[in-house]
């Protein structure tokens, strides 16, 4: 027998001033606990990062709202689906940052490394370059463990076991990316879009960040070159290209 999914999970960040973490902390964490959502929000003064789960009817009712912030009003929630609820219990946070990379020179909300759509990439890839005809190679900024669920194809990964570990792994190897294409990606896209600002920063020449991460991929673009599955911070542990939890 089938099971029915009716548990809708989502995920979304945004890069934006949040002066006002504390109080925000607050009203979104009663908002949270009277619909009875489950997940996480964190929340600081260079954004929002959030992941939640519950009946379809209440996690649209708490996005609708959300978007009533001027700040947040542009913000596209990735969507996946359960058969039941993935989270424990509902957490918001106020920390120093949304996704720690301990550089606080890398503000997002004051520019943005270019962006490539997931049907693009898969392009590039089918054809071996970019529309220059620079070669392309895939950076994978997600942790260790989470590149042992499943990556893109010759993806490159540094074994870094934290986010912030990045930047040093990136000085390490970043003349093995001269004249080639590089684009970031991570599991929803926070992560790789840190990751593709500094290394613009540091001088690497041609760097995107995959828009939406692995998620809005398998959502755009299937399971083309990419092998195995994509890990996620709950109790699903792993979800396929069709969205769906996999068993470990």
């Amino acid at each position: 027998m089938l099971s029915v999914h009716t548990i809708l999970n989502i995920s979304a960040y945004k890069f934006v001033p949040l002066p006002d973490a504390p109080a925000l902390r607050e009203q979104l964490h009663a908002r949270t606990l009277a619909l009875e959502l489950k997940g996480t929000i964190l929340l600081a003064e260079e954004g929002i990062n959030l992941f939640l789960a519950g009946p379809e009817v209440a996690v649209r009712r708490f996005v609708d709202e959300l978007r009533q912030d001027a700040r947040l009003q542009d913000l596209q929630p990735k969507e996946s689906w359960s058969a039941r609820q993935p989270f424990r219990k509902m957490l918001v946070k106020v920390k120093r940052e949304i996704i720690r990379m301990n550089h606080p020179t890398i503000r997002p909300a004051a520019g943005r490394a270019p962006a490539v759509p997931a049907t693009t990439v898969k392009r590039w890839l089918d054809q071996g370059h970019d529309d220059a005809g620079r070669p392309v190679v895939t950076l994978d900024t997600r942790n260790a463990f989470e590149v042992d669920h499943g990556s893109f194809e010759g993806a490159i990964d540094w074994r870094i076991d934290k986010f912030s570990e990045f930047p040093a792994a990136l000085q390490a190897h970043k003349a093995e990316l001269a004249g080639k294409t590089v684009v970031s990606f991570c599991t929803g896209g926070i992560r790789c879009e840190k990751a593709a600002i500094y290394m613009q920063e540091a001088g690497v020449e041609h760097v995107y960040q995959l828009e939406g991460g692995i998620l809005k991929y398998f959502e755009e673009a299937g399971g083309a070159h990419y092998r195995g599955n994509c890990f996620v911070f709950d109790e699903r542990e792993a979800l396929g290209h069709d969205l769906k939890a996999r068993l470990p």
